[in-house]
């Protein structure tokens, strides 16, 4: 089996001004990390998944744990697509350095 492996980014803007959008915010980011997402940036994660079907499945399920108020988007690349982010300011995460390690034992 072929595998295209794919990236999906979720982005997101939630409230935090009263105590319940505090919690929602904080329920939510923490299911993504349980779900496996790496963080990019604030209020950016990122997960890698097999192919497009695997991310419109997980999109189905991450939308059923969603906070009622906000903004939250989502954007399927390819890993070639993903390779090509340009960092303008800073570095990379140290998740990002782990997983964009190279996998070839160098002797």
């Amino acid at each position: 089996m072929i595998y295209n492996f794919m990236r999906l980014i979720v982005f997101f803007d939630l409230p935090v001004i009263t105590k319940s959008d505090r919690h929602a915010y904080s329920v939510f980011r923490k299911y993504l990390i349980k779900q496996g997402y790496m963080m990019m940036q604030y209020s950016v994660y990122c997960k890698i998944f097999n192919n497009m079907d695997a991310i419109e499945n997980h999109i189905k399920n991450l939308k059923k744990h969603i906070p009622k108020d906000g903004s939250i988007r989502a954007m399927s690349v390819t890993e070639k697509q993903y390779s090509k982010i340009v960092i303008l300011l800073g570095g990379k995460t140290l998740n990002e350095e782990i997983t964009n390690m190279d996998p070839v034992i160098k002797m």
